[in-house]
């Protein structure tokens, strides 16, 4: 049975004159990977900002297991804000940082725990993705896809519900774009946590996902499975996945 974790209804958002979000409905189910996919410069990322808290709807509700996230008691918002973490797509490591002191730093951002148990929690992540013995080393002296596994160890460190992910494997060639796919798919069944994932990755990160939403002219057009999207007759969806835009032919 499908617990709803954070829903849209009717959330609209425009800065100035531009309508990025205009009704948008959305429901990102517990212990799921739901996808967001459409064209550059939708919305997309202002979803995933909506839920972060950076930014706040014009109208409409976001509600956090059925509760409007901006009416929330304050601890109440803070303990959510605390079960979240953000993955970005150029993955905003601290190059003054080494490893450790990158994927500590959410730890200290957001509890007081001693030095040893800061140690042991950083070094069971760092293990758990295979990154063990570069503590001291610098993200600049790391691959392509061993900051990745960096950035994802720092996400996991403080045992999130929801990890957002924008567009994760950006800048990637294919095969560490598949490297990060499994690796997500990987930890997220072994952790159990709610990804909700932002992507061009069409159609292999349907592979992915549970949950599929496509963001088109301002509003979700389509929510289903792969299979449910891969057979979908409208025109935008089939367009969109092939490559193309067929509304103006």
């Amino acid at each position: 049975m499908h617990t709803a974790f954070i829903q849209f209804t009717e959330v609209r958002k425009k800065f100035g004159s531009l309508v990025v979000l205009n009704g948008v409905n959305l429901t990102i189910n517990k212990g799921e990977i739901t996808v967001i996919i459409g064209k550059s410069g939708t919305g997309k990322s202002v979803l995933l900002k909506h839920i972060v808290g950076l930014v706040q709807e014009d109208s409409g509700q976001l509600l956090i297991q059925g509760e409007p996230l901006n009416r929330l008691p304050r601890k109440k918002a803070l303990q959510f804000q605390k079960s979240m973490s953000y993955m970005f797509q150029d993955n905003a490591l601290f190059d003054f940082l080494t490893v450790f002191d990158n994927i500590a730093l959410p730890l200290k951002e957001t509890s007081r725990i001693s030095p040893s148990i800061l140690k042991e929690k950083v070094h069971t992540r760092m293990s758990q993705l295979s990154i063990e013995g570069i503590d001291h080393k610098y993200p600049s002296e790391l691959s392509g896809g061993m900051r990745k596994r960096v950035a994802l160890a720092r996400a996991l460190v403080t045992n999130p519900e929801v990890i957002l992910f924008d567009e994760p494997t950006a800048g990637l060639d294919p095969v560490r774009k598949k490297n990060v796919h499994h690796m997500i798919r990987e930890y997220q069944k072994k952790f159990g946590f709610t990804a909700v994932i932002v992507s061009h990755d069409i159609p292999e990160i349907f592979d992915l996902a549970q949950h599929i939403a496509f963001l088109d002219e301002g509003i979700i057009a389509f929510e289903g499975s792969k299979q449910e999207i891969m057979e979908s007759d409208m025109k935008s969806v089939h367009g969109f996945i092939r490559g193309k835009d067929i509304r103006n032919e």
